[in-house]
């Protein structure tokens, strides 16, 4: 990736190299105000006899290449830097293209995993939204990017809500998504408590698992009024998928695939039940003993089908933390089955509370749907500004649902607050919009100017803001090598409130300097490419007036 400082370190790493140092050098950002970034990787070497020559050299050629003001050498050896702003002007756009790598990878990104018959809950918003943020960061630098929903449509759960429709006579025919979404905890409930249903939803599941046609056209009625539900639910939420496939697409590869493994000696037989003979613990079971399957069943032979239809290097699985056992036993399973050396990767994250701390519940105690929490969300925004533009309103709810989550380390538990979230003046999805928007209306009306950017005038508010701009690399980079979108969102904000600052430091409409004026829309429109570029990769929409 061309992280604007990429060049320099691999300068300096050569250097490194010639001391017999073989490391990595990390560039920081300076937790002191009047500097921007650090090198400490000298400070461990500082007692040794080849310190000074190596400081020496690498202050020289940090130097060289113009991108900091002079450094200083110190005894302890912590190289404090503060960017060249003239120079470096030269060198940044926040295009995209300045940031597409060049070894690009073919990339599945598994989330969102809802269950038809079930609404989408805020249990979602997480896996969905990571999910669409990691998927446009990874497109951004250029990967080749696939989602895959990975939809709950076959197993025991559709043969409860069909005992369950046969028990009540339901017309299939007459039957919505309202009704389903009732009816799924009600037959839950009854395989728990009644033994006759209990055995007869065993019975249907099996008869499915054997293709019954009768069977076969009542689960696909049900999973059609699911799929058209959850289309409106993502369409409503800003949320696409590129597959749509579910665990019933791979159910005919399961048979074959367990036949291979028990006569290649990679499962065993366990009283009735077929286990991993990988040594392992716990044990990793792969079909019960009434022969039903798990959920590490299907997710193997989707391994088996995304490899033989899809391509892959890598899959990552925006899943939540609990599920963190499940992914080590698949992981574990894909290696010692020999099904490929493909890189697997379970992307955790925390859970998502009401401002209380406790798990989103409904009135009446159910689980919190997603509509319902953007509709409250939708109201609140629409109760704090009602003249804007029902569209408009819907793209802020997006953006105050999204924002919120990105913010805070996927990995961390967080509160969601509808009053603080919603702030205008707060660190939320509401403000970075509203940079953008005054962003965009100075852009439109003052006359651009001829962009000389070698005789640029520059307050120290101004250098402020350049020198965030300068960071876009680092935080991206930050965010797809590690998978997490936090960095970015909090970088958003960053330059969100230097540009306010910026706007409000200085009337643009009242400066007469030519060269004056010229600086500052510089400055606007690189913020504007800036956030736009962040907001694309987060998965917000930018707005055009609020």
């Amino acid at each position: 990736m061309n992280n604007l400082f990429n060049k320099l370190i691999n300068l300096l790493n050569n250097e490194f190299k010639k001391f017999d140092l073989d490391e990595a050098i990390k560039l920081n950002l300076s937790k002191m105000p009047e500097f921007d970034m650090q090198i400490n990787n000298l400070v461990k070497y500082n007692k040794s006899d080849f310190f000074s020559s190596l400081q020496k050299n690498i202050i020289e050629i940090i130097d060289s290449t113009n991108y900091f003001l002079p450094v200083e050498k110190n005894e302890i050896g912590f190289l404090n830097l503060v960017f060249n702003h003239d120079n470096l002007i030269k060198d940044i756009t926040n295009k995209k293209s300045d940031f597409e790598i060049n070894n690009r990878e073919k990339i599945i990104f598994d989330y969102g995993g809802p269950n038809i018959g079930k609404p989408l809950h805020v249990g979602h918003m997480r896996t969905l939204n990571i999910g669409r943020s990691l998927y446009n960061i990874h497109s951004f630098i250029g990967n080749n990017v696939v989602s895959d929903i990975h939809l709950g449509d076959w197993g025991m759960p559709i043969a409860q809500i069909i005992t369950y429709l046969e028990n009540q006579s339901v017309d299939i025919n007459a039957l919505d998504s309202d009704q389903l979404e009732i009816i799924y905890p009600k037959a839950s409930e009854q395989y728990k408590i009644s033994e006759n249903f209990k055995i007869r939803a065993q019975e249907i599941n099996k008869l499915l698992n054997d293709n019954d046609a009768e069977l076969l056209k009542i689960w696909e009625s049900i999973k059609n009024i699911s799929k058209k539900s959850l289309e409106e639910n993502f369409s409503l939420l800003n949320h696409s998928f590129d597959y749509w496939l579910g665990e019933s697409d791979v159910n005919e590869l399961i048979p074959e695939m367990i036949e291979s493994l028990y006569k290649n000696k990679k499962i065993i037989d366990d009283s009735g039940a077929l286990i991993s003979a990988e040594d392992t613990d716990p044990k990793i079971l792969i079909t019960k003993s009434d022969g039903s399957y798990l959920y590490i069943t299907t997710d193997l032979a989707t391994i088996l089908y995304r490899q033989n239809n899809i391509g892959y290097d890598k899959t990552l699985y925006i899943v939540d933390n609990r599920q963190s056992l499940h992914f080590q036993q698949l992981f574990d399973s894909i290696k010692f089955f020999e099904f490929n050396n493909l890189h697997h990767e379970h992307i955790s994250y925390g859970t998502l509370n009401d401002s209380d701390g406790n798990p989103f519940k409904t009135r009446d105690g159910g689980t919190k749907p997603l509509s319902e929490l953007f509709e409250e969300t939708q109201n609140y925004i629409k109760n704090i500004n009602s003249d804007l533009e029902k569209s408009t309103i819907k793209q802020l709810t997006n953006s105050v649902l999204t924002f919120s989550d990105l913010i805070t380390n996927r990995k961390t538990d967080y509160k969601f607050d509808l009053e603080k979230f919603t702030n205008v003046n707060g660190k939320t999805g509401i403000y970075v919009q509203y940079a953008q928007v005054r962003a965009k209306k100075l852009q439109q009306s003052i006359p651009q100017q001829k962009n000389e950017i070698e005789n640029l005038v520059l307050s120290d508010i101004d250098k402020q803001l350049l020198s965030q701009l300068f960071m876009f690399g680092y935080f991206l980079e930050q965010s797809f090598l590690l998978n997490e979108p936090h960095h970015l969102a909090n970088y958003l904000y960053d330059i969100s409130n230097s540009f306010n600052q910026f706007y409000e430091h200085e009337k643009l409409s009242e400066i007469e300097n030519s060269i004056h004026l010229s600086s500052k829309l510089y400055l606007v429109n690189l913020f504007l490419t800036t956030s736009q570029n962040v907001m694309f990769c987060l998965g917000i929409k930018p707005v055009e007036k609020m």
